[in-house]
């Protein structure tokens, strides 16, 4: 009952904002005519172009296919990036030194706009799923790493102790304190990482691959496919709000099982 409590707190809000971005863009439409119905698709067009129309299911069936290979690059990006972002992260707290030397060259490396880096990233890696993946690694690895890095710092001192003088090893401290500990924080760079990944994949795509979403909605302002154009950032909008929800609701079950203050006591 509690799990139940706490996932319907975290999803109202993501509903409500849901529908005050309906509502927003509604308004945005209206107040601002001179954009033209041409180019202004309102959500009563795109539910005609994807639902209604007379060729609604081959619609359907072209973003369909074009989301597919975002959400996978997405997703395999996700992964790499959130994975070296624990790793890193294990490292930078465990060793003093690892962070010295290596948070610079990130923090260097973060402050470079992803645009500009993408030719380098396609020349080393290439403009297939590699190239892809990396980019959108690279906007999932920065702020994770960060966010989990607080939480490992974050244990309690006295529980790190009391596995020193058990004879338990630094990482067994990692393991059984503070990794417990940072769970909070873990899922909290998740549920940023997720539509940070699809960011990461839609440019990728647009710059990289040439596949996907990222390429569909670039390809579709030449050709005034502005319905594509719409449905396409409507559709990435509502599955990046639908898997943070997802990651939140995750988040809310594995904190309702172990608490907010897992590893703590």
């Amino acid at each position: 009952m509690n799990a139940l409590r706490r996932i319907g707190r975290f999803l109202f809000p993501l509903l409500t904002s849901m529908l005050l971005m309906f509502v927003i863009w509604s308004v945005f439409l209206k107040a601002f005519p001179q954009v033209g119905p041409r180019v202004g698709k309102s959500p009563s067009d795109i539910w005609r172009y994807l639902v209604t129309a007379p060729g609604a299911a081959n619609a359907r069936r072209v973003i369909g296919d074009e989301l597919q290979i975002t959400l996978r690059d997405a997703g395999i990006g996700f992964a790499v990036g959130m994975t070296v972002a624990l790793v890193a992260a294990a490292l930078f707290v465990s060793f003093a030194t690892v962070e010295q030397t290596f948070m610079p060259v990130a923090l260097i490396l973060r402050s470079v706009p992803l645009v500009a880096l993408t030719p380098i990233i396609v020349l080393i890696f290439g403009r297939g799923l590699g190239g892809v993946t990396v980019m959108a690694a690279i906007v999932v690895l920065f702020p994770a790493l960060v966010m989990i890095m607080a939480g490992l710092r974050d244990a309690p001192r006295q529980a790190m102790d009391v596995v020193a003088a058990y004879g338990g090893s630094r990482w067994t401290g990692l393991r059984m304190v503070a990794l417990p500990a940072a769970l909070p924080s873990v899922f909290a760079a998740a549920r940023i990482s997720v539509p940070g990944a699809l960011i990461g994949a839609l440019i990728g795509e647009w710059l990289g691959s040439g596949t996907g979403l990222g390429a569909g909605i670039i390809r579709a302002i030449p050709t005034f496919q502005y319905n594509k154009l719409w449905a396409s950032i409507v559709i990435v909008t509502i599955v990046s709000v639908v898997l943070y929800a997802i990651v939140g609701v995750i988040e809310n079950l594995v904190l309702a099982r172990f608490g907010p203050e897992a590893g703590r006591r």
